[in-house]
């Protein structure tokens, strides 16, 4: 919690007023930023709102198990109905990652949500560990100096906001664990429905920064602290350069 605190201070992620849009998913990330988001309203000096919101695929989803416990967590909590899962079949091919595409018609689904529900803000629940991966697949495969960003304004007007980004995944799932939270693993994911490749660039970058990490124990502290100093004007773009 003294993590996001800090986080929120040092970007205004969560400001007088607000009213957020937590993308509830079920797992880990989520159901502990929902969390974190109620302790945080109740410790903030201002006033602001939220309401978990969960996307149903339409591929009859039981979310029986998270409606009960938000319910008694006095949680807000709304599903989402879509026809994901329906649009999908059309646009799956056999043995292809399809990992983008759910995200894509995720995102999109929590951007309408939240203009439904009146919020301002969506709130995701990314961490230390998807902002590395991340900026190494963008390095490697994309040749793009690019991670996930802890606030931004999305062309519909919703600002996104990251309250976890600072946060390391592995202290995620101990408070999940710890705390008895009742998970939805990957067996949600409509892809898994699905002929397709798992997401092999991501389990590459993960298994690379575990690697590293091995070696060099405080890695994720420098990539913390190199992502809030950035020296643009040394690389090989010359609009950037200071002359």
């Amino acid at each position: 919690m003294r993590q996001v605190g800090r986080t929120n201070a040092q970007f205004n992620l969560i400001e007088e007023g607000d009213r957020i849009l937590v993308g509830l998913s079920g797992g880990k990330d989520s159901l502990t930023l929902v969390h974190a988001l109620k302790e945080q309203r109740r410790r903030a000096p201002f006033h602001f709102e939220f309401l978990a919101v969960t996307v149903a695929y339409g591929m009859d989803e039981n979310f029986d198990a998270l409606r009960a416990h938000c319910k008694a967590h006095e949680i807000p909590h709304e599903i989402y109905d879509t026809n994901i899962y329906d649009v999908a079949k059309d646009k799956i091919r056999q043995n292809s990652s399809y990992c983008s595409f759910f995200s894509r018609m995720r995102r999109g689904s929590l951007y309408s949500a939240a203009k439904q529900f009146g919020c301002n803000k969506l709130a995701l629940g990314h961490h230390l560990d998807d902002a590395a991966e991340s900026y190494f697949m963008n390095l490697i495969y994309n040749g793009q100096m690019r991670s996930l960003a802890p606030k931004y304004r999305a062309g519909n007007g919703i600002v996104v906001i990251r309250p976890l980004i600072q946060i390391r995944e592995r202290q995620l799932a101990a408070a999940a664990l710890e705390n008895g939270m009742p998970t939805i693993g990957d067996e949600a994911c409509p892809s898994m429905r699905f002929d397709i490749k798992m997401p092999y660039a991501r389990a590459k970058m993960k298994e690379m920064l575990a690697q590293m990490e091995q070696e060099y124990p405080k890695l994720f502290v420098s990539i913390n602290a190199a992502f809030q100093n950035i020296s643009d004007e040394t690389f090989f773009d010359a609009s950037r350069f200071d002359i």
